[in-house]
């Protein structure tokens, strides 16, 4: 479950105050939620919210869920909602963050490697640590590639390994930042494929409105606002009329 209560993100300058996010209150329960917009809208900032990439200069963010691999979200109650300003390392347990480049979060020399770097904290010995790296891999189809290094992979091999990488620690949310963005359409489409269908409840940002389409929800950001929220169809078709005038 994700929460937004009047969360407004103010951005200080030289000319004055930028507001990047106007005052938003949502609450997402659905387990599958994606935001289209424009460039610069203030999608993703929406997202980064989230996960307390950024923290709301008004209002709150909170976040709450728990699941595992194969297992759907438990619905979390408010009382049990984390706040990212004040609960941020729970926070970051609970919500994985996917960049839209995934050099910006493999930062090992090889697959295995980046993968164990996020099992540290639940797996201390260094062998048991390997072994459940090598069973993260085997689950998204990369053991084979678990001795290489990093920058020899193609461009989805490094995409899927960043999410793989992400959902080692069974976070309950995740939110993808245009996961596709930099992919030909055959590694898109396998991205997309495997976003629908994890347990966990996951937010996407994204240009591709097909892949859009296949959430149960649709936010429309414009200009730092939700300017739609409801069905796939009716949010593209709303984002198609305004884009298009």
């Amino acid at each position: 479950m994700i929460e937004f209560r009047d969360a407004t993100v103010v951005a200080p300058g030289l000319d004055g105050d930028t507001t990047i996010l106007h005052p938003t209150i949502l609450t997402l329960r659905e387990q599958r939620v994606s935001v289209i917009g424009g460039n610069g809208s203030g999608k993703s900032t929406l997202a980064r919210l989230i996960n307390g990439l950024v923290e709301p200069t008004a209002g709150a963010v909170r976040v709450g869920g728990s699941a595992g691999a194969g297992a759907a979200p438990a619905a979390a109650t408010p009382d049990q909602l984390l706040d990212t300003r004040q609960d941020g390392p729970a926070v970051r347990r609970t919500v994985g963050f996917v960049f839209t480049d995934p050099a910006a979060q493999l930062i090992m020399p090889t697959v295995i490697e980046d993968v164990a770097l996020s099992l540290r904290r639940t797996h201390r010995v260094k062998s048991e640590r390997q072994a459940a790296a090598l069973e993260v891999l085997g689950r998204f189809g990369l053991a084979a590639l678990a001795d290489r290094s990093v920058h020899t992979l193609s461009g989805g091999q490094k995409q899927l390994l960043a999410i793989a990488t992400v959902l080692a620690s069974d976070p309950a949310i995740l939110v993808a930042d245009e996961p596709t963005t930099l992919l030909d359409l055959r590694n898109a489409r396998r991205i997309g494929d495997l976003l629908m269908s994890l347990p966990q409840q996951v937010l996407t940002v994204t240009h591709d409105l097909d892949l859009a389409a296949r959430a149960d929800r649709t936010l429309v950001v414009e200009a730092g606002r939700v300017v739609f929220d409801g069905t796939p169809a009716d949010a593209i078709a709303h984002y198609r009329e305004r884009a298009l005038r």
